[in-house]
């Protein structure tokens, strides 16, 4: 059982010094919906506080994993990608969330990743108050440092409601933005190749 005012988000619970704490994050979203003149009084609205609360503990909380290798026993030396792998974040000018696809892949070294890692990392780095530009390139770097690999690559097209829904209301407007290391930084036909499979044109 969690503790009162916690919660367990994801499968794993957040009861530490830097845990989530509920109980106050649903009585700081009761005051801003007050502050901005929206009553919770009636029954539609008396849980809401509680909703947002744990809607935003959800986007806020990445879940704990083992980055699993394994050694590269077939030398096998061409793309690894994982690409449209869904993911969603926050906005960290606004809190509001952003949305999309990302691709990722890698040119083996001495070891290779359990594929659901790839998404698995992506997962990781945004499900925190982020930017795109941030993100891409901590998925890059995290999965360079753990495999050292011979290069990297790391696509991320997104949504942002942020631009979409407020501001200039640019619906459907998406953002592109991208990492390469090592020899998909270096060598420019590994890099179409990279860029080619993604986009679906192997």
């Amino acid at each position: 059982m969690s503790a009162p005012g916690r919660i367990e988000v994801n499968g794993h619970r957040n009861n530490g010094p830097g845990g989530i704490d509920l109980d106050a994050a649903e009585q700081a979203a009761r005051q801003f919906l007050h502050a901005l003149n929206i009553t919770t009084d009636d029954e539609t609205m008396r849980d809401t506080p509680r909703r947002m609360a744990k809607a935003y503990a959800e986007f806020l909380t990445p879940r704990p994993f083992d980055l699993t290798t394994f050694p590269n026993d077939g030398d096998y030396d061409e793309l690894v990608i994982a690409r449209d792998i869904p993911f969603r974040s926050v906005c960290e000018h606004h809190l509001l969330p952003f949305y999309g696809k990302a691709a990722v892949g890698y040119l083996p070294g001495g070891r290779i990743l359990g594929l659901s890692k790839l998404a698995r990392i992506v997962e990781h780095f945004a499900l925190r108050p982020q930017v795109q530009e941030r993100l891409t390139k901590q998925v890059a770097d995290r999965l360079n440092l753990q495999l050292q690999p011979q290069g990297v690559g790391v696509v991320i097209e997104a949504e942002h409601t942020c631009m979409s829904l407020r501001g200039v209301q640019a619906i459907g407007a998406s953002t592109v933005t991208s990492t390469m290391l090592g020899t998909l930084r270096r060598d420019v036909r590994s890099r179409q190749e990279f860029l080619a499979i993604v986009r679906g044109r192997p």
